[in-house]
């Protein structure tokens, strides 16, 4: 299988997924009046179609550790279950945090949901490989939490009136971000067991959990929205074949941004590869002045808390990196 042999390629690729992980979201982004419940079944056939392609292809040659389906045979059946469970866990937290967003606007819902999961994250993931240097890997993840607090004061100062937060949106981004922190301690296990995983079959495994997980949640939540009215089945009928199209590639998307973080963790470990790759809010800001233009006629201080973000968020990018380097 393909994996990094130096610190300079794995760094590469944790900041490919991040770049990944915020990018999918603008093939929602251009798709009017479709409801994100829909959307979401094509999203996750398209996270595990490329899983499962980059596992019979860059998992599967080259020199390095085992081959995607001699490990996937070789694994315990514990481990595999883990991998799929980190995935149930994510669909959940990806799920909410879509529906916080909705219900109380980005300002509100990033700082919270991605804040929670970025600490406790890595913390629990240090714990069970710590990897790198402790201190330097904690003031890295107290300034990108300093960097997500700024872009959701910059998204703030963007709203005009007395808008608050509802008590139901704050519990939705407080359990999204519970849940988004607590499926990476399951893939560190899976690729630190006595038999580990290969990056690439946790990757089958954690993106077949999120598509199961569609079944229960993502149908309950057709039947009960936490926002809007409820949706069926029905309302694909009717839907451009471009929507269907553009929530496969936004699923491929996410899946290669997914995949090249635990391969990265293959040689930084999960701890680092994840705080990284948690460094999206800055990636959906830039797509947000530059593409949506959505800082257009922003006002001083905005501006102001989008300069803290970026400069924070580097600062992060450095210590981190440095965490691995004096390990």
């Amino acid at each position: 299988m393909f994996a990094p042999t130096t610190f300079a390629t794995a760094l590469l690729m944790t900041i490919i997924s991040t770049i990944c992980w915020v990018s999918f979201a603008n093939t929602f982004k251009v798709t009017k009046n479709y409801r994100f419940e829909l959307y979401y079944w094509d999203y996750a056939v398209g996270i595990f179609l490329i899983s499962l392609v980059l596992a019979f292809t860059m998992g599967s040659t080259g020199g390095a550790g085992m081959g995607f389906l001699t490990n996937l045979y070789a694994a315990a059946p514990i481990v595999l279950i883990e991998s799929a469970v980190a995935g149930f866990i994510f669909n959940i937290a990806n799920v909410l945090l879509i529906a916080g967003i909705e219900i109380v606007g980005l300002a509100v819902a990033f700082p919270i949901s991605i804040g929670i999961a970025l600490v406790e994250g890595v913390v629990l993931s240090y714990l069970i490989q710590p990897k790198g240097s402790a201190t330097f890997l904690g003031l890295g993840v107290a300034m990108a939490l300093v960097a997500v607090i700024l872009i959701g004061k910059a998204y703030g100062a963007l709203q005009t009136g007395n808008q608050s937060a509802s008590r139901k949106g704050v519990i939705v981004c407080i359990i999204s971000g519970l849940l988004m922190g607590a499926w990476a301690p399951f893939v560190t296990k899976s690729m630190t067991a006595a038999q580990p995983l290969t990056p690439y079959t946790v990757a089958v495994l954690f993106t077949l959990g999120a598509l199961v997980c569609c079944f229960f949640f993502n149908i309950y939540l057709m039947k009960k929205p936490l926002v809007g009215a409820p949706v069926s089945f029905a309302g694909f009928r009717g839907v451009p074949l471009s929507y269907r199209a553009l929530g496969l590639l936004g699923g491929a998307v996410w899946g290669v941004g997914t995949v090249f973080n635990l391969v990265a963790a293959s040689l930084v470990g999960v701890p680092i590869s994840y705080a990284i790759g948690q460094a999206s809010p800055m990636i959906a800001a830039l797509w947000g002045v530059f593409a949506w233009h959505e800082f257009r006629g922003a006002n001083s201080r905005a501006k102001m808390y989008l300069v803290g973000m970026f400069l924070c968020y580097l600062l992060a990018l450095a210590l981190i990196a440095h965490a691995y380097q004096v390990s």
